[in-house]
């Protein structure tokens, strides 16, 4: 069959705040999976930057069989208008949609969109690739696990799926038809990698352990170095960011990596940059020093809040403490760290938010990132928000974690957007901040974003 894979163009904040885009792993995957036994073209709307007209130009070029499209919440409305121009260029191609958003609304999802037939739940590539069969045979989809489709007018949904245990056996993700050349980072070509799946933390506003299990599963040592390699010789990538929920949750694993691409470099073979998350919980001195040598120049790490009471109820399973020595860790072997943070969580006072604000600057860490708690679908925080009343609108698309979504006692939704704006300010723009950043040559990122991030704002007022 003919499949074309979309990734709908839509508002990105990283685009607009960075000027970049990433990859559509999921897609490259899926297509690498299909591919031995069907035709196969990825569509990046995002990074080619294609409207209506482009797609129905590269549908009317390509007449597949199928259409696969993928969506976070916050774009679900433009995957649908992809399924809707795809269905009025042929009603009989198969359109078919999954990613974290549609696996806990599948139902609701088939509902809103009238031109979707199939949803696929959690990890697509064994589904996807059984899903193609039957429709290639005209069988029925009831057999196919980890769906949920229309039948004679009816939603049904089949049982779910088990996790791929193993997944090393996962082709490498199809990069050829991706337009590589287009993911830039400055100068140099950039790309992402997952090398795990599943996170046993139960953090209350992340779905990664719903959406890809609780038990961790990691790719090993030499399957990660063999696709560094093939993107470093072939598609001349020199910065990777490893997409991981915590790519150190295994120091051994994590300083095999290590080992094998320190060993790459003295030998003259590929000299990669990279970065990675982190959990407070997971880095040592030696391994964050490791990390160095074997070419890791940013490491993220969540410390969510400057309140103990807010950790616990978030679920974070570490302490003020733990995160400090963490972030001072990362930073004396000579990394820089990246740390995240999320204001207006259901509990929460404007004076825990304030100390929040002011942790970040006591811990002074290379970057902060600071976001508005947002309760996605197949989150607990998401449970307790509708069973609680919290929940502002159910409109997608503003799901971003820049705008309030939920009603915190105590905290009006323009007090949150003055104190999220207060937080990037009082970080950015203090002396200290801004000297080290001109003495050590990356103030032009800080601006960068600066500049980005207005621009975003006045785009949400028009």
């Amino acid at each position: 069959m003919k499949v074309m894979l979309v990734q709908p163009n839509s508002a990105s904040i990283v685009k607009i705040v960075l000027g970049t885009t990433s990859p559509p792993l999921g897609l490259a995957y899926l297509a690498s999976v299909l591919r031995p036994e069907h035709e196969v073209r990825i569509i990046d709307g995002l990074t080619l930057d294609y409207g209506a007209e482009e797609l129905k130009r590269e549908l009317k070029r390509y007449e597949p069989d199928v259409v696969g499209i993928t969506a976070t919440t916050p774009t679900i409305y433009d995957a649908y208008e992809v399924a809707a121009l795809a269905k009025e260029f042929n009603p009989d191609i198969k359109t078919v949609i999954g990613g974290p958003h549609v696996t806990f609304t599948a139902k609701e999802t088939l509902e809103e969109c009238p031109a979707l037939d199939v949803v696929v739940r959690n990890e697509g590539e064994l589904t996807a690739k059984e899903l193609l069969n039957c429709f290639e045979k005209n069988v029925p989809l009831k057999n196919v696990r980890g769906i949920t489709f229309r039948q004679n007018g009816e939603i049904k949904a089949t049982e779910s799926r088990p996790f791929i245990n193993n997944l090393d056996e996962i082709p490498f993700p199809a990069y050829d038809l991706l337009p590589m050349d287009k993911y830039k980072f400055g100068n140099h070509r950039y790309g992402v990698m997952m090398t795990s799946r599943g996170c046993p933390f139960d953090c209350i506003f992340c779905a990664s352990s719903t959406l890809c299990g609780k038990i961790w599963r990691a790719r090993s040592a030499e399957n990660v170095i063999e696709e560094l390699r093939k993107l470093n010789t072939e598609f001349g990538v020199k910065e990777i960011e490893f997409m991981d929920d915590t790519f150190t949750l295994s120091r051994r694993r994590a300083e095999k990596i290590c080992d094998l691409l320190i060993n790459e470099r003295n030998e003259g073979g590929m000299d990669i940059s990279w970065s990675c998350s982190a959990h407070a919980n997971t880095i040592n001195r030696e391994l964050a020093e490791k990390l160095k040598r074997a070419g890791c120049h940013d490491i993220y790490i969540g410390a969510e809040s400057g309140s103990q009471k807010v950790l616990d109820f978030i679920g974070k399973s570490t302490t003020l403490e733990r995160v400090s020595k963490a972030v001072k860790t990362v930073k004396q072997s000579g990394l820089n760290v990246l740390t995240s943070f999320i204001i207006g969580v259901p509990g929460e006072t404007v004076r825990m938010i304030k100390d929040t604000i002011k942790f970040a600057e006591k811990l002074n860490p290379t970057y902060a990132q600071f976001t508005i708690c947002t309760p996605y679908p197949g989150t607990r925080l998401f449970a307790i928000a509708k069973e609680k009343g919290l929940l502002i609108t159910k409109d997608w698309r503003r799901y971003t974690t820049v705008e309030p979504i939920m009603n915190i006692p105590g905290i009006s939704a323009e007090q949150l957007r003055k104190l999220l704006n207060r937080a990037y300010i009082s970080f950015y723009l203090r002396p200290r901040y801004v000297l080290s950043e001109l003495l050590s040559g990356r103030f032009f990122i800080i601006k960068k974003a600066i500049s980005g991030a207005l621009d975003y704002y006045r785009a949400l007022k028009d």
